[in-house]
């Protein structure tokens, strides 16, 4: 993601495949192999407080996955699975998400540096998370809410902004 001071900024993120849940991981302008390995640990650690269990993740072959990267996943038990080269297919949900955020999100704002990024990032994968349908999951969302609804006849909405507007969420109002 480029700033408006044209600065490069770089995001980490992961995505369940089962839930469709994406997760950032970390944003920075100089990405590294210390830093890479680092977020690892970080998700890691995330994972575990969760309960939850990964049984393979498939990565790229960007170059700043180094081989400690590697072990910090498969001393959890992981199997590391790198795309062929050239085949943007063989990743087609990062390739995907990148292009919705992209397009739902980010080229209508203008980043002006990591911080910013960062929180626009939270709250546009909160949407994207907690109110935005997927089609792959028959249009449920990958982390449903205590939502229950009512019969449209009876449904009040109440609209919710979210990104200084990009992003309208509606939810049911409580009957009076």
């Amino acid at each position: 993601m480029d700033t408006v001071s044209l600065k490069q900024l770089y995001v980490l993120f992961v995505i369940e495949l089962s839930t469709r849940e994406v997760h950032i991981l970390g944003v920075t302008e100089h990405p590294t192999g210390a830093f890479v390995t680092q977020v690892a640990r970080n998700l890691m650690g995330d994972l575990g407080d969760r309960g939850r269990t990964i049984k393979f993740l498939i990565r790229d072959r960007y170059t700043k996955f180094t081989a400690s990267f590697d072990e910090v996943l498969r001393s959890e038990g992981i199997r590391v699975i790198k795309t062929p080269v050239r085949s943007p297919r063989a990743n087609a949900y990062a390739e995907r998400w990148v292009r919705t955020v992209r397009t739902e999100c980010l080229d209508s704002i203008l980043i002006l540096g990591r911080r910013h990024l960062e929180r626009a990032l939270r709250q546009y994968v909160n949407h994207y998370n907690r109110q935005r349908p997927h089609r792959g999951i028959d249009l449920q969302v990958p982390v449903p809410g205590n939502c229950t609804v009512a019969t449209p006849q009876l449904l009040d909405i109440d609209r919710h902004d979210g990104l200084g507007g990009l992003i309208h969420e509606y939810h049911p109002v409580a009957a009076a």
